[in-house]
C-alpha cells in the first residue's frame, strides 16, 4: 500500500475554539511593525478590524494542532520466512567479508541471494520500511520583524569589518552574536503546539520509553568514554600541532583560523581549552581526546532525532544504538583531532533541514543554517555539506507540484543560507583576505598543488568513488591512526542491515517517489566526497575521518531496515511473535556491541600501539629529571627520520610549548649548558652515539626498555 504522506495537520475536532486573550492580541500586534500599523489603522477602519479579529482567532487556533499519524504499510500476518531468510543470508555474507575469514566470492553470492529474498519479501508485504512522517500542508506568510532584521544586517556588516584583523576580540564577537540574535528575532515565527494525549496510560508509556532511550544512551556514552585515558595510547604529530594552537589561545592569541600545519578551523582549539579548564586536564593529550569524545557524545541525540524524523521513535532508538556502539564513529571521536566535528554538525543540519521541508516551518531553516555555519568552523570536510543542502532543495523542488511550494522552498533556502553566512562571518572575512591559506589543505588533495596526480583525474575519481562506496562492507582504508586497516567500516549486523536498507529504500522510492528517500540515498556519496576527492593521494581514500558525516546517514539506513525487520517478525496481533522479534533484536545488538567493543578496545588499540611511538615514556623521563633537578632546559631528544616527534614528550611532561629537538650540528653547544643533562636518541643511531661519546666520555649510556615491542631508545645521563 502506498503511504499517503501529503496530508495537512488536523486540528482537534473535539476541542472548542479558543477565544483570543489580551495577551494573544498583544503578541499578535507586536510581532512586527506591519502588524502594529495594521492594528492602529483598524481602530478607525471597521473592515480592517474584522480582518484582524478573524486573523487573531485563526492564529490562536493554529497554536494547537494534532499531528496526523502516517498510514503504515500493510504487512502479512503469517510468519515472514522470506524476510528471515534474506536477513540471515545477508548476515552470512557480511560475516564472510571479515578480514580473518574473508571469502569474497561466496559472500557476493550470498548477498545476491539475500537481495533476491529481500525483493521477494517486499512484494509479498513481509518486509517494508516504516512509513515516513506526514508532510504538513502549511504556508509561510513571509512575515518578519523589520527593525530587528535590519539591525541584524547592520550589525553583521559592522562585525565583518571588525573581523579584519583575523582574531576574535570582545567587540567583534559581541557584534557578531548580536547580529545572529537579531536575525533570529527578526525571522523567528511562533510554531503550532502539537496536541498531546495526557491520560495516565499515555504518560506511563512515555516515561517507560524515555527510560529505555536514556538507558541506551548511557550505553553509548560508555562506548565513547571508556578507557579514554589509554585508548588510543599515544599522540602523533598532528596532536603536537593542536596543543601548540591551544597554547597560543591560552597566551591571548584568539585566532579565527590557525595557519599552522596547512591550516585548521578554530572550533576544536577553543573547545579543548574549555575542556582543559573545566576538567583540570591541562594542555594535554587527554584534553584533546576527552574533548573530541564529548563531541562524539553530543552527536548521538541528533542521530536519534534524525532517525525519528525518518520513521518514528523506534527508528530513532535503533539509530541511536547502532551509531552509539559502532566502531567507526567511536574511533574517530576518541583520536583527539577534529574528526567528530563532521558528523556532529551534519546530524542537526540535516535534521532541521528535513523536518523544515516536511513541516514547512521557517524556524527549522534558521536552526539548520545555524548548525551549517557552525560546522564550517569545525572540520574542513564539512565544506561538502552546503552542497548537500542545495541538493536537498533541488530534489525537493523537483518532487513538489505546487508553484507556491517551489517559491517557498526558494525563500527557505535563502533564509538558511543567510543564517549560515551570518554564523560563518568570521571565517568569511578571513577567507576573503587569505584564500590561499584557507583552501590550501583541500587543494593539496584535490589538485597537483603538492604532488602530481598519479593518473587521469576522472579515472582516479571513479576508482575512489567505488572504493568509498565499498568501505562500509569491504575495506575502510589502510590509515592505522584512525581505523583498523583493511576491514569494513561497519560491523556484521550493521553492514548486513545497511545493504538491505539501501535496497528497500530504492524500491520504496520507485513506488512512492518521496523526495526524502532519494535524498537519504544521495546524501551518502555526497558526504563521502571529502575522501573521494583525494585525487592527488588516492591511497588516503577511503578514510574514516573524512567520511564521518556519511556515518549519520548510513546508520539511519541500517536502523530503517532493522525497524522493518522487527515489524515483519512481530506480526500484527501475536504477542508471542512480538516477544520473539524483540528478543532477536536484543541478540543482534548484543552481537554488534561485542564485536564493536573488540574492534575498538582490542584490535584498534593493539594496532595503534604497534604504529605509534612511545613518547609517553620519554615524557616520564623528562618529568623525573625535572622533579630531581628543578628544570628541563638541559633535556634533549636527537631527531631521527620517521621516529618520535620531539615536541610530544614535552606535552606528556607538562611542557607543551617546547621542542626538545637537539640536532647533531648543535651537539657541541650542550657543553656550555651547566648542570646535569639528559639526552635521548634512537637505538640504531650509531652516528649520534659515537659523537656523544666523544663529547661526554664520562657520561652514562643506557638502553631504556620500553613496554612497547621494538620501541627501546637510548638515554645519556651527564651528572655534571
Amino acid at each position: 500500500m502506498i503511504n499517503n504522506s501529503q496530508i495537512p495537520p488536523l486540528e482537534d475536532p473535539t476541542q472548542e475554539a479558543q477565544e483570543p486573550t489580551v495577551l494573544d492580541l498583544y503578541k499578535s500586534v507586536t510581532k512586527d511593525w506591519g502588524s502594529f500599523f495594521n492594528f492602529i489603522r483598524s481602530l478607525w477602519d471597521a473592515r480592517r478590524r474584522e480582518e484582524l479579529d478573524r486573523a487573531l482567532v485563526n492564529e490562536v487556533a493554529q497554536h494547537y494542532v494534532s499531528e496526523p499519524m502516517p498510514e503504515q504499510p500493510v504487512r502479512v500476518s503469517y510468519f515472514p520466512w522470506r524476510s528471515l531468510l534474506a536477513f540471515f543470508l545477508a548476515l552470512g555474507a557480511q560475516s564472510l567479508l571479515e578480514p580473518q575469514n574473508r571469502q569474497t566470492n561466496i559472500a557476493v553470492v550470498l548477498y545476491v541471494l539475500a537481495a533476491g529474498g529481500c525483493i521477494w519479501a517486499y512484494f509479498k508485504n513481509e518486509w517494508h520500511l516504516p512509513a515516513l512522517p506526514v508532510t504538513w500542508q502549511t504556508s509561510d506568510d513571509l512575515s518578519t520583524r523589520t527593525i530587528p532584521f535590519l539591525l541584524s544586517i547592520v550589525l553583521a556588516l559592522t562585525a565583518f569589518w571588525f573581523f579584519g584583523g583575523g582574531v576574535f576580540t570582545l567587540v567583534n564577537v559581541l557584534l557578531w552574536l548580536l547580529a545572529i540574535g537579531f536575525l533570529f528575532w527578526g525571522l523567528w515565527v511562533k510554531r503550532p503546539k502539537i496536541e498531546q494525549e495526557n491520560n495516565p496510560e499515555t504518560r506511563t508509556k512515555k516515561m517507560l520509553w524515555s527510560a529505555l532511550v536514556l538507558s541506551v544512551f548511557a550505553v553509548t556514552i560508555f562506548f565513547r568514554l571508556y578507557q579514554i585515558d589509554s585508548v588510543p595510547a599515544e599522540p602523533f604529530s598532528d596532536h603536537a600541532e593542536k596543543i601548540l594552537d591551544v597554547y597560543d589561545i591560552s597566551q591571548g592569541e584568539y585566532k579565527i583560523f590557525f595557519p599552522r600545519n596547512t591550516g585548521r578551523e578554530a572550533f576544536q582549539m577553543y573547545w579543548t581549552l574549555l575542556v582543559a579548564n573545566v576538567f583540570g586536564t591541562g594542555l594535554s593529550f587527554l584534553s584533546l581526546k576527552l574533548g573530541t569524545a564529548l563531541l562524539g557524545v553530543l552527536t548521538i541525540p541528533y542521530v536519534y532525532l534524525l532517525g525519528k524524523e525518518y520513521g518514528g521513535s523506534r527508528v530513532g532508538l535503533f539509530a541511536l544504538a547502532l551509531f552509539g556502539i559502532a566502531y567507526w564513529p567511536n574511533v574517530i571521536s576518541r583520536i583527539g583531532l577534529r574528526f567528530p566535528l563532521y558528523p556532529l554538525f551534519t546530524a542537526p543540519t540535516l535534521f532541521y533541514l528535513i523536518r523544515g521541508l516536511r513541516t514547512r516551518n521557517r524556524n527549522d531553516f534558521l536552526l539548520s543554517g545555524l548548525f551549517l555555519g557552525l560546522g564550517l568552523h569545525g572540520y574542513s570536510p564539512f565544506r561538502m555539506v552546503p552542497i548537500l543542502v542545495v541538493a536537498a532543495f533541488i530534489i525537493y523542488v523537483i518532487h513538489v507540484r505546487s508553484k507556491e511550494n517551489r517559491q517557498q522552498a526558494l525563500l527557505w533556502l535563502v533564509i538558511l543560507a543567510v543564517t549560515s553566512l551570518f554564523v560563518f562571518l568570521p571565517l568569511l572575512r578571513y577567507l576573503l583576505a587569505n584564500p590561499d591559506i584557507f583552501g590550501y589543505r583541500a587543494m593539496t588533495r584535490l589538485t597537483s598543488a603538492e604532488a602530481a596526480l598519479p593518473g587521469p583525474a576522472w579515472e582516479i575519481f571513479l576508482s575512489n568513488l567505488m572504493n568509498g562506496l565499498l568501505m562500509f562492507n569491504w575495506d575502510n582504508g589502510s590509515i592505522w591512526v584512525h581505523s583498523v586497516p583493511m576491514r569494513p567500516a561497519l560491523d556484521v549486523v550493521a553492514g548486513a542491515l545497511f545493504v538491505i536498507g539501501v535496497l528497500l529504500l530504492i524500491m520504496r522510492y520507485i513506488r512512492q517517489l518521496d523526495w526524502r528517500d532519494l535524498f537519504l540515498l544521495i546524501s551518502i556519496p555526497v558526504l563521502l566526497m571529502p575522501s573521494v576527492l583525494s585525487l592527488a593521494f588516492p591511497a588516503e581514500n577511503p578514510s574514516l575521518n573524512r567520511t564521518g558525516g556519511a556515518a549519520v546517514a548510513v546508520f539511519i539506513v541500517s536502523a530503517l531496515a532493522l525497524d522493518g525487520f522487527v515489524s515483519s517478525l512481530s506480526g500484527v496481533r501475536s504477542g508471542r511473535r512480538a516477544f520473539v522479534a524483540y528478543g532477536v533484536t536484543a541478540l543482534l545488538f548484543a552481537a554488534s556491541a561485542f564485536q564493536n567493543y573488540d574492534l575498538v578496545f582490542n584490535k584498534f588499540n593493539e594496532n595503534f600501539k604497534g604504529g605509534a611511538w612511545n613518547t609517553s615514556e620519554m615524557g616520564r623521563l623528562i618529568s623525573e629529571f625535572r622533579d630531581k633537578n628543578g628544570q628541563t632546559d638541559s633535556v634533549w631528544i636527537v631527531p631521527f627520520p620517521y621516529w618520535v616527534d620531539t615536541r610530544l614528550p614535552g606535552v606528556w611532561a607538562g611542557v607543551p610549548n617546547r621542542d626538545f629537538a637537539l640536532w647533531p650540528e648543535n651537539f657541541a653547544e650542550t657543553l656550555n649548558v651547566p648542570g646535569p643533562k639528559l639526552i635521548m636518541y634512537r637505538v640504531d643511531d650509531l652516528e649520534t652515539e659515537n659523537a656523544l661519546k666523544v663529547l661526554y666520555p664520562n657520561g652514562v649510556f643506557s638502553r631504556y626498555t620500553s613496554s612497547y615491542p621494538d620501541k627501546d631508545f637510548m638515554v645519556l645521563r651527564i651528572e655534571q
